[in-house]
């Protein structure tokens, strides 16, 4: 993994639950745009101690990584990918779902807290640092009759997958444009998207 420690590489992370009884549910939306770049790159897999890695066979311009810690212990498998590769927190972005944020929209963010998602923090936990950008995807509101963190294990149901499609969709779109032209570029163009929706 030598060419991935060059500075122009940069790290795409996407937050979920490992496992096929978390396919299509609203925590795992980060994977789900991570397999989305994964199938339009044509990336080739490879593995890590904590983590599923997959890096673009020609270029090498950028990795993607799916923790396999499950959610809450996600920030053990960023620590461990980032100490057996050299990135820095400006290097990588994280990818969540957010029910803070109404479902469809997509908000990039430079840094900051972890706005009570138990993925980024425990990411932030482990690297020390909230100094790592962050797209987040809407999966709000949480319905009144629901616990939050009952909420966001339940599946998609075919009523929103439409909508879901269509923000991952814009997710890997920004998440590319970060990659390509830079944090600003990309808040930009899809955070203002975003607030017109």
């Amino acid at each position: 993994m030598e060419d991935i420690l060059q500075p122009r590489i940069k790290a795409i992370i996407g937050l979920g639950n490992p496992g096929n009884e978390y396919n299509n549910t609203w925590h795992n939306l980060g994977f789900e745009v991570v397999d989305r770049l994964a199938g339009e790159m044509q990336f080739k897999p490879g593995r890590g101690k904590y983590y599923f890695c997959e890096r673009e066979a020609t270029a090498g311009k950028v990795v993607l990584l799916k923790p396999t810690t499950f959610m809450n212990r996600s920030g053990l498998a960023v620590a461990a990918f980032i100490g057996d590769t050299g990135f820095g927190p400006e290097e990588i972005m994280v990818i969540c779902d957010d029910f803070n944020l109404s479902l469809g929209r997509v908000r990039l963010r430079r840094d900051g807290s972890d706005g009570g998602h138990k993925g980024l923090a425990s990411v932030v936990y482990c690297l020390n640092s909230d100094l790592f950008p962050r797209l987040r995807l809407g999966i709000g509101p949480v319905p009144d009759d629901r616990l939050a963190e009952e909420f966001v294990l339940e599946k998609i149901t075919e009523e929103k997958r439409e909508i879901v499609d269509e923000m991952n969709a814009r997710a890997a779109e920004a998440a590319v444009m970060w990659i390509t032209e830079g944090y600003d570029a990309a808040a930009a163009r899809f955070n203002r998207a975003s607030d017109e929706n």
